[in-house]
């Protein structure tokens, strides 16, 4: 099992599975059967945290088709998920949050492969913890 630490949280991978930094600031973890990819940003709010409310207005407005959003809990993060197939791709976003962290999470796949690593994605992100939790 390796971990994948970022300044602001961290996360266990699996052995099969990598993950690399954008330019950008976007971390891309995927698996060596190149199934899927997972896409993370990380997001700060400057002052206070972020509520149940104000990510759900968030992933609605930011979500690139409308969807039927569930609240989801990812380790020490929470906030909605949403699953949808877009073109060719079965894409499944979450918008969770930790204090005043927004991590925007997406994972797609071919069509076809829907559903193929949603275990093993859900496995990764339960992981998930920030770096103040971390450091305690």
């Amino acid at each position: 099992m390796n971990v994948l630490e970022t300044e602001w949280w961290s996360m266990a991978l699996a052995s099969e599975w990598w993950a690399e930094a954008e330019e950008d600031g976007t971390i891309l973890v995927g698996d060596e059967d190149d199934v899927g990819c997972l896409e993370i940003t990380t997001l700060h709010k400057e002052q206070g945290a972020f509520d149940a409310p104000e990510l759900l207005r968030i992933a609605e407005e930011e979500s690139a088709a409308p969807q039927r959003w569930q609240k989801a809990t990812c380790g020490d993060f929470s906030g909605w998920q949403a699953a949808f197939v877009e073109e060719d791709a079965a894409v499944r976003e979450w918008y969770l949050a930790a204090g005043p962290l927004l991590l925007f999470v997406s994972y797609s796949c071919d069509a076809d492969n829907k559903g193929m690593d949603d275990a093993a994605v859900d496995a990764l992100l339960d992981t998930l913890v920030t770096a103040e939790a971390n450091a305690s």
